[in-house]
């Protein structure tokens, strides 16, 4: 990510979109606070340049790296996250699972039995107006790994997933579902390197 964003800020490579599954590990933000993760972590932890806090990625969650350039959208930090929501929100549509945001709380979050769960995590930087980090949709991960940690620095509320939501769809869907939706909200790039003009616009 490193990387490419610079190649981007440079003009020497175009925006791209990496879709991709980690293996378990926790993801610390810059606003990870004392406590949010435990001593005896039964996983790495990384501590990463983006905004948020404490996360946990692993099999079953779909991460997307958004590289883009906000130089060539609108310099708005709140319209990119928002518009990143939309997104989610419009791919979750595609299976019949109302996403909404939450006032206070970054995200996508979903109503279930127990309350608000947050079904997608969402954690960006920005460099001379170049994105990185970016989205982790849970589709069928083991919602146990988030216990030991306070996911996203929100207590009182759990995670969720789509196959907790009984959605049976399979990653492959699911990236057809961002895909299909993305340039609603966001404008064209490429999809895992693969070479695509942005739009403007």
């Amino acid at each position: 990510m490193e990387n490419r964003t610079a190649c981007i800020a440079s003009g020497s490579g175009n925006e791209t979109v990496w879709l991709l599954e980690h293996p378990p590990l926790y993801s610390s933000g810059t606003s990870t606070q004392a406590g949010e993760i435990p001593d005896d972590a039964p996983f790495p932890v990384f501590s990463t340049g983006r905004g948020g806090r404490v996360t946990y990625h692993g099999p079953g969650q779909r991460v997307a790296y958004l590289m883009l350039d906000l130089n060539r959208r609108r310099r708005d930090v709140r319209l990119f996250v928002s518009a990143i929501e939309q997104w989610i929100i419009a791919a979750l549509a595609e299976f019949d699972v109302h996403g909404f945001p939450a006032a206070g709380r970054t995200g996508v979050w979903v109503r279930t039995g127990n309350g608000e769960n947050k079904i997608a995590a969402i954690g960006i930087r920005l460099r001379r107006w170049i994105s990185f980090h970016g989205v982790a949709l849970n589709v069928r991960p083991n919602l146990r790994h988030f216990d030991p940690i306070v996911p996203c620095g929100i207590r009182n509320h759990g995670v969720t997933s789509l196959s907790e939501l009984s959605v049976q769809a399979e990653m492959p869907d699911v990236d057809t579902a961002l895909r299909r939706q993305f340039e609603r909200f966001l404008g064209e790039a490429a999809w895992n390197g693969t070479e695509l003009p942005p739009k403007l616009g």
